[in-house]
């Protein structure tokens, strides 16, 4: 006598579910940002313009309707959703620009992250285990981040190009585990 195969439980269809569509959305990001890095960084940057809008809308209704507030927390919140409101708007009217401003702000901070991450490892070279690999980390981490801060625009790119990349392979990595998710070893 066979026997049926046991249907999948809802969470493993879940859970496949899940990997297929983050597989698919993080391969078709990753595509588009390899083919086309800068229409798709002034796609995200409109993005982020209209979520400050919104934001911004939201920030200032809070000020305005909310009377359980208080005068000053009212006048903050107005203050605020006026500043995303603006930010926003101003974003729309050049998006190509925006987009570079946003490029060459990530690369300053990505520098700035890396020498402070830099002068970390070597703040606490007495207790590290290896003192070679830790002045080494911290002369390449100090190196790239003063490099990065003389090329904000150009890190900015590479890190971008290599977001894209990530993206697609870990992409096509998610959609072979929801293919393979909960299947037996037999």
């Amino acid at each position: 006598m066979t026997t049926a195969p046991p249907a999948a439980s809802p969470v493993r269809t879940g859970i496949r579910t899940a990997l297929w569509v983050g597989g698919l959305l993080a391969l078709a990001v990753g595509i588009l940002i390899l083919v086309w890095p800068g229409k798709t960084a002034v796609i995200v940057t409109a993005i982020i313009a209209v979520y400050a809008v919104i934001a911004g809308l939201v920030y200032a209704g809070l000020g305005i309707f909310a009377a359980s507030m208080g005068g000053w927390a009212r006048i903050g919140h107005i203050l605020l959703g006026l500043v995303f409101v603006v930010a926003g708007v101003l974003a729309f009217t050049s998006l190509n620009q925006t987009a570079a401003w946003l490029g060459g702000f990530i690369g300053i901070l990505v520098a700035i992250m890396w020498i402070v991450e830099g002068v970390v490892a070597l703040s606490t070279l007495s207790s590290a285990g290896s003192k070679i690999w830790a002045v080494l980390f911290a002369l390449l981490s100090i190196g790239a981040g003063v490099v990065l801060l003389f090329a904000p625009l150009w890190g900015a790119a590479v890190l971008w190009l290599l977001l894209g990349l990530s993206l697609a392979v870990l992409g096509v990595v998610n959609i072979i585990r929801a293919f393979s998710y909960g299947r037996q070893r037999g």
